[in-house]
């Protein structure tokens, strides 16, 4: 098994990246922030998880160590995917654990491909196999949000994490469903 790779980035993909660590390129998926923030000729170090099913074998990539035992965690769940799992990822680690130990399942249901049910068995089967307690910094909030707006603004086409992200700063007397969707447009 392959636990941790160092090399340049040969090349960046939807997704991915080409990773090569001397005489060998890896392909390896990384979550969406992560590849957002690496250009190509960065030289980057990962620890790895290797997926191994009956027609594919795939390396996910890390850049904490501490991303990967809650990537591992995910995916044990029933339901829960290792591409999904990266998804979850986008989010930070301790905002993760966070939500988990607090029972929101609207940071999770955020994630393409999650929905109500898968979220909340996330949250019963990983209770107590995670533990943060104190609220990070750049944890959302999400009960906050007018869901009628939420909804609305999916109905246009947004997707739920695009939503959230950006009326994370909305100010506290918006309120109004109409004054959320024009702030939101506004700032997109």
């Amino acid at each position: 098994m392959i636990a941790f790779l160092e090399g340049t980035i040969q090349k960046k993909l939807n997704g991915n990246i080409i990773l090569n660590t001397g005489d060998i390129g890896y392909l390896v998926n990384i979550s969406s922030n992560n590849l957002a923030e690496l250009e190509e000729n960065d030289h980057l170090s990962l620890f790895i998880h290797t997926s191994v099913r009956e027609d594919d074998i795939s390396l996910f990539g890390f850049r904490e160590l501490e991303d990967l035992e809650l990537f591992k965690k995910l995916i044990s769940v029933s339901g829960v995917g290792p591409k999904t799992g990266l998804e979850i990822l986008n989010n930070s680690a301790k905002g993760i654990k966070y939500a988990i130990s607090q029972g929101d399942t609207d940071l999770l249901e955020k994630t393409p491909g999650i929905g109500k049910k898968t979220a909340q068995r996330i949250i019963i089967d990983l209770k107590n196999k995670v533990s943060q307690t104190q609220k990070p910094d750049d944890y959302i909030d999400t009960k906050n949000i007018n869901r009628d707006a939420i909804k609305a603004l999916e109905k246009l086409g947004f997707r739920k994490h695009q939503i959230i992200n950006r009326l994370k700063n909305i100010p506290e007397d918006i309120t109004n469903e109409e004054e959320i969707i024009r702030y939101f447009l506004q700032n997109a």
